[in-house]
């Protein structure tokens, strides 16, 4: 199986961008994990609600263009299902077990995801109640799922 991350923006600074490479290289061990970055648009100035919509559902187009049929796609929203670690390591081995293809983990922009991401999405997912830096939010990730690897495979994981 397919990991694939898509996330709406670069990861810029040289911190996270050294941590999302690390946990790529840690996770190539368990099968295929790879990441798609997107551009972000811009807030128009002095936005309202349609602008702000706009702007998600141009970013949610070119996140569905990454996205086949078939994949089976989660994505990362504030009141999505909050999961342990052993709740996503299983939720990963099901997929595995399923023979699913590509499993997608979308990251929307500043705005959030549109409505037209979260209709095509099979499971919505929460990393905290909180809100994150969508770059700490992608790195986060990528720990998850490194655990939920080496959980699947019995390996120790510090806790």
């Amino acid at each position: 199986m397919k990991v694939r991350i898509i996330a709406v923006g670069r990861l810029r600074e040289k911190a996270y961008r050294e941590l999302a490479d690390e946990y790529l290289k840690r996770l190539s061990r368990y099968g295929t994990y790879e990441e798609v970055e997107l551009k972000d648009l811009p807030e128009p100035d002095n936005a309202g609600d349609a602008d702000r919509e706009r702007v998600k559902t141009l970013e949610g187009e070119a996140i569905l263009r990454q996205i086949r049929p078939e994949d089976r796609v989660v994505a990362l929203t504030i009141p999505g299902k909050h999961l342990t670690s052993e709740e996503l390591a299983g939720r990963v081995a099901a997929e595995k077990n399923a023979g699913t293809g590509r499993l997608i983990f979308v990251i929307g922009g500043s705005l959030g995801l549109g409505d037209n991401v979260l209709r095509r999405a099979d499971a919505e997912m929460s990393m905290s109640r909180m809100t994150f830096p969508h770059q700490l939010a992608r790195v986060m990730l990528l720990e998850q799922l490194y655990r939920a690897e080496k959980i699947n495979a019995g390996e120790r994981y510090h806790k």
